[in-house]
């Protein structure tokens, strides 16, 4: 489990947790434009869809999960989402990037 300070109050608490949100909306901006550039390594929308890779991550992410004392199911129903919107704004750069 991540290390994490012991607040003395609301507002602290509310504080810490605006500060993660901060940090894990610019990962997956960073995630994202890595997406993006994985784009250009794939031949074929199938390609960019890569069923394989999307459950491998999900096996990852529940793993993870498990071993930090989280629910695996809420974070495979995050990534679902987050990998979904990302796989369509993969789709979009690949078809604005391919020379037919």
């Amino acid at each position: 489990m991540m290390n994490t300070k012991t607040c003395n109050t609301l507002q602290e608490v509310r504080d810490e947790i605006d500060a993660l949100d901060e940090q894990i909306v610019e990962l997956i901006g960073a995630r994202n434009a890595y997406i993006k550039q994985a784009a250009k390594f794939k031949n074929t929308v199938d390609e960019v869809k890569a069923p394989e890779r999307i459950a491998e991550i999900i096996a990852k992410v529940r793993h993870k999960a498990l071993t930090m004392g989280m629910s695996a199911n809420l974070l495979e129903e995050i990534y679902t989402i987050m990998i979904n919107e990302m796989v369509e704004s993969e789709i979009a750069e690949f078809r604005n990037s391919s020379v037919f």
